[in-house]
């Protein structure tokens, strides 16, 4: 399919919301590259809370630090609880600067660690205690189920956390449908307050210290409170304040279908072209499960999009949803907007599969003119391009770059998304920034070749489509 282009006729004719107040801070990699710094600084102050409880010489057999050390892990795997929690809490300084994308794969391997923690913990604990008592570690694990009850708060949560990291797993994660996935993972919740009650029942970090009671309290009813307010409350207020309903189910293409949404003063809501929510519509078989989805157009004042891809799941019974049907929904999320553009510079945007839903919102209403914005949209047949036609109005309104690559996966020398393939379309490849979506396979292949072609990981921003 040729590109498209058209003399300049201007940015397309919609209201745009008015800008935010974080609007002048950055995006991006700054802020990416700061949480794990933020992350790392409650480490120390974790630390201390076990040093100073530490008798002085106390460490000196063997045993005596295999149990140090398994104090150690358990309190770092009770500070990464927090952070999890933290992470997940939706905050939107979290999930709008540093992206929701790069806060969820953190998450994802900060998860790795606590599992691993937390069984260091019990481990080394059980070793350690059965060499000072001179018994076999499993009559030790025995002894200490019978003796010390409070023991089995930390068995079940430990129980809990381990099938939470199961089925976290890539390859059991790819056979769970969302919805079993999301529900198995609230059990995070309970293993938290079974561990909390532990530490405070045998850990002597806390129970010899009334200080450490407090503060490791307030850590705890902070994030308790993160949670409520940005996962319950504020979407509750926004769902009843701005009344989302379904106005019409557009088809769009095989198994994609298109909500035009309307609802009340969504301008307040500041959402950017790019960015996505997590819907929950009010109608059988969906109240009870909210799915994130992109905006698939620039928002409007009374009216919102979203495109939708059936994926075997829920999905595909949203084609059946009814005009009229009530929506809730949280956010809006995501950093995946123009702010990650520095002015001036001009942008290639890259779109594979569904992953045009927010690449079409980018494309719509990024600033530039002519060659300064250029779109490749990627799709296995023609009739996979979903919002194709959509995509060429804007071309021609704009004059703006538009390029189509279908054909099947090959190997690299046959993929259309090549170094090559893209320098030949966008010729100053490596002075643009570039907004990649898709496929996990697909981005990761794009962006080693645009690192290959010179763009500096800096100016690669990528919406990654899974969990």
């Amino acid at each position: 399919m040729p590109p498209v282009s058209a003399p300049a006729s201007g940015r397309p004719r919609h209201r745009s919301a008015p800008p935010s107040p974080l609007a002048a801070l950055p995006a991006g990699s700054p802020w990416s590259a700061a949480l794990p710094l933020v992350i790392c600084a409650g480490v120390p102050p974790v630390l201390f809370l076990w040093w100073q409880n530490t008798i002085a010489g106390s460490l000196g057999s063997a045993s005596a630090c295999l149990i140090a050390a398994g104090s150690v892990a358990g309190l770092l795997a009770a500070y990464l609880l927090l952070v999890l929690v933290a992470l997940m809490a939706r905050v939107p300084w979290l999930e709008n600067r540093v992206g929701s994308d790069v806060v969820a794969r953190y998450h994802r391997s900060l998860g790795e660690y606590t599992v691993v923690l937390v069984c260091a913990h019990a481990l080394l604990l059980i070793v350690g205690y059965a060499w000072q008592s001179g018994t076999n570690p499993l009559a030790e694990t025995v002894g200490v189920l019978v003796d010390y009850t409070d023991v089995w708060l930390s068995a079940i949560a430990l129980g809990l956390l381990l099938l939470v990291g199961a089925v976290s797993a890539r390859a059991v994660r790819r056979k769970l449908s969302y919805e079993s996935w999301y529900h198995i993972h609230l059990l995070v919740y309970p293993a938290i307050g079974l561990a909390f009650a532990h530490e405070f029942a045998v850990g002597t970090e806390f129970s010899a210290s009334l200080r450490n009671r407090v503060l490791w309290s307030a850590a705890h009813v902070v994030v308790g409170a993160a949670v409520v307010l940005f996962r319950i409350l504020l979407p509750l207020w926004r769902s009843l304040r701005h009344r989302v309903r379904v106005a019409a189910v557009v088809q769009e293409g095989p198994g994609v279908v298109s909500l035009h949404l309307t609802g009340r003063d969504l301008d307040l809501l500041d959402a950017e072209p790019g960015q996505f929510l997590r819907w929950r519509f009010l109608a059988r078989g969906h109240w009870w499960q909210s799915h994130p989805y992109s905006l698939s157009a620039a928002p409007q004042p009374d009216g919102l999009r979203i495109t939708v891809k059936d994926l075997g799941d829920s999905s595909s019974s949203l084609a059946r949803l009814r005009p009229g049907t009530r929506v809730w929904f949280e956010g809006p999320y995501g950093a995946f907007t123009a702010r990650r553009s520095s002015r001036g510079r001009r942008v290639l945007l890259i779109a594979g599969g569904v992953g045009i839903t927010p690449i079409r919102a980018l494309y719509e209403s990024l600033p530039g003119r002519g060659s300064d914005l250029v779109l490749v949209y990627r799709a296995s047949r023609p009739e996979d391009l979903v919002l194709y036609r959509e995509l060429e109005a804007i071309a021609r309104h704009r004059g703006l770059g538009l390029f189509a690559r279908t054909g099947p996966r090959g190997g690299p020398q046959e993929d259309p998304l090549r170094a090559t393939e893209l320098r030949a379309i966008v010729p100053d490849l490596a002075e643009r920034e570039v907004y990649l979506c898709g496929p996990a396979g697909m981005t990761r292949s794009v962006s080693g070749q645009l690192r290959a072609a010179g763009v500096p990981r800096r100016r690669i921003h990528i919406e990654a489509f899974e969990l």
